[in-house]
């Protein structure tokens, strides 16, 4: 998990992750894949602007793998097909705009999946259930 040449703020980012995923309940953990996938397409974006191939290629395959392997395989077929279908062919969207930045080499198609994914991760945490009260005020 942690390679001896690593910087030390790599370290720290290691470590801040793994404490939020092993703290988060599963709705937190889906705010955590928006935030890993916008911050790694926010990466890629940079990379572009200033001519660095590839931090651009591994950013954007980072934004990838998190769209699909995270976002899009965790859609729950339980529930309203249509929204599941309507969410596998954002992602899917996603994924093209990801792929075409890659290849072209383009902005436009970052700034599009950004922000696609911003809107989402906005709604998601709209809809978040109601957190318990801490336990104190409960025996107030």
């Amino acid at each position: 998990m942690f390679s001896p040449t690593a910087s030390p703020v790599e370290h720290y980012r290691r470590v801040d992750t793994a404490t939020a995923v092993s703290q988060a309940d599963p709705h937190g953990l889906v705010v955590l894949l928006f935030d890993g996938a916008i911050a790694a397409i926010q990466q890629a974006r940079h990379a572009i602007a200033t001519s660095d191939n590839a931090t651009k290629v591994s950013s954007i395959s980072k934004a990838m793998r998190i769209v699909d392997e995270g976002l899009q395989s965790s859609l729950s077929t339980r529930g309203d097909a249509g929204l599941v279908q309507n969410l596998n062919d954002l992602y899917g969207h996603i994924g093209a705009r990801l792929l075409e930045a890659n290849l072209r080499n383009q902005d436009a198609p970052l700034e599009e999946a950004g922000r696609l994914l911003t809107d989402l991760r906005d709604a998601w945490i709209s809809i978040a259930p109601a957190k318990p009260a801490p336990l104190a005020r409960l025996l107030a």
